[in-house]
């Protein structure tokens, strides 16, 4: 019983802090709205098309001013108040569901439409992400970032869970724009809890000053650092090619399993469960480690595998459920390890080129994922995003080889050490008992 308390008390440890509880319980709200839309909108734009492709290229279009600009939204997280920057961001980003609102309800929500408030939202999202990203380390302690970064991860995933369904339902019930509508109200949560919250209980390290040569020494810092540039080496290659999910899931419902929008929104929820059990575990960790990216990309790819050959939708279920487990423990794993490893005056920068690797790699990877599925199948899809995982988990083998390397010869250091100073011990002892040596104190000179 009390193991199990302290079980519970170490994976919630971070919501002991008020500012992180408001953040918390504000984001989960708006997220699941955020998810409801997500799913919507690929559908809304499925059935306007009937394309794969063009789920990936709406999606793509979202993350284009990631690819322009995500290093300039880190910088601005590095040199402005944080929270007063997100309370602007949330802020347009209401706005702009709010306009999708109208638009579907006018019926004119045509497809150029959906094209331009796509754009918006990620020229919107290309400040807030770094912004998010990094403000998670000024609400709690240095010591309690890796349970906070878990606990976003399952936030994130419990709303991946709740949003779907709910939006898979809505959208057989009463249509897409239902969804749009909630989302719009959902932004509130988050823009009040950012309101109540105290800047004095912040833990903000010193605003980067305004000097030429600022974003390319974020970027020469996350290059020259060498566990910076595996990590991000990795976003990279699996957001690009594996963490296409959204442009997959709706064909892999509809064209694969012959499924409804309810059977779209339950494949997601069903990987939305497993990634919050991912999420919880690795809140529990006290420190990520190269050896667990390594294990979880690896772990991440076989699953993927595993969704593309499974032959009916109860296993692609289970499938599903694998990878959401395995991508949260690597995703948590990989942002927990960037904010750890940066120093805090870099901390926006080096998370912009995260959420640049990740969400701007989307451009890339969607629509050569949503091409590979309408040309031949979505299982075609799953299975070069597992490929693109286990290449990626070979890259880490040059880094534990070598920490392997150096452990090796540390203990062999440590025994040739210890064997020295046992020999020294015994030649002391030896000595003092002949009267032939004198065992001088620490600290002390010999006498002459």
């Amino acid at each position: 019983m009390t193991r199990l308390k302290m079980t519970a008390g170490s994976t919630f440890k971070s919501l002991h802090n008020r500012n992180y509880r408001l953040f918390f319980g504000g984001q989960l709200v708006s997220l699941i709205g955020t998810w409801m839309q997500t799913v919507a909108l690929g559908w809304l734009v499925y059935t306007i098309t009937k394309s794969p492709a063009q789920i990936g290229l709406i999606t793509a279009v979202q993350f284009v001013p990631t690819l322009l600009g995500s290093i300039h939204g880190g910088l601005i997280a590095d040199r402005f108040d944080k929270r007063k920057i997100l309370l602007w961001t949330q802020s347009l980003l209401t706005i702009q569901a709010a306009a999708l609102t109208i638009l579907a309800i006018s019926h004119m929500a045509t497809l150029p439409v959906l094209y331009a408030l796509a754009i918006v939202q990620g020229a919107i999202i290309t400040v807030d992400n770094p912004t998010r990203q990094a403000f998670v380390s000024e609400m709690v302690r240095r010591e309690e970032l890796t349970n906070a970064v878990g606990l976003n991860s399952a936030m994130f995933n419990a709303a991946r869970i709740l949003g779907p369904a709910i939006g898979g339902v809505l959208i057989d019930a009463v249509g897409t724009t239902t969804c749009f509508a909630l989302n719009t109200v959902s932004f509130l949560a988050v823009i009040g809890g950012l309101a109540a919250m105290r800047p004095a209980e912040f833990f903000r390290g010193v605003p980067v000053p305004r000097e030429k040569g600022a974003l390319r020494a974020g970027l020469r810092y996350a290059w020259e650092e060498p566990t910076l540039r595996l990590v991000l080496w990795m976003i990279l290659v699996i957001g690009t090619l594996a963490m296409n999910f959204q442009v997959l899931l709706p064909v892999v419902a509809k064209a694969v399993f012959h499924g409804t929008a309810s059977t779209y929104g339950f494949l997601s929820a069903v990987m939305g469960v497993g990634s919050l059990g991912g999420a919880l575990v690795a809140a529990t960790r006290a420190k990520p480690t190269v050896r667990l990216l390594a294990l979880s990309a690896t772990a991440l790819g076989v699953s993927m595998l595993f969704d593309a050959v499974a032959p009916s939708l109860g296993l692609e279920m289970v499938a599903l459920g694998l990878t959401g487990i395995t991508s949260i423990t690597f995703m948590a794993t990989a942002n927990a390890t960037l904010q750890l490893t940066s120093r805090p005056e870099m901390r926006g920068r080096v998370m912009a080129i995260y959420m640049l690797f990740f969400l701007g790699s989307t451009p890339i990877g969607g629509p050569i994922v949503g091409w590979i599925s309408e040309e031949w199948s979505a299982r075609w899809g799953l299975a070069i995003g597992g490929v693109s995982c286990l290449v990626a988990a070979l890259a880490t083998i040059p880094v534990l080889s070598a920490r392997w390397q150096g452990r090796r010869g540390a203990s062999a250091v440590s025994l040739s050490a210890s064997g020295a100073a046992s020999g020294a011990a015994s030649g002391a002892a030896s000595g003092a008992a002949s009267g032939a040596v004198e065992v001088v104190p620490a600290g002390e000179p010999a006498a002459a």
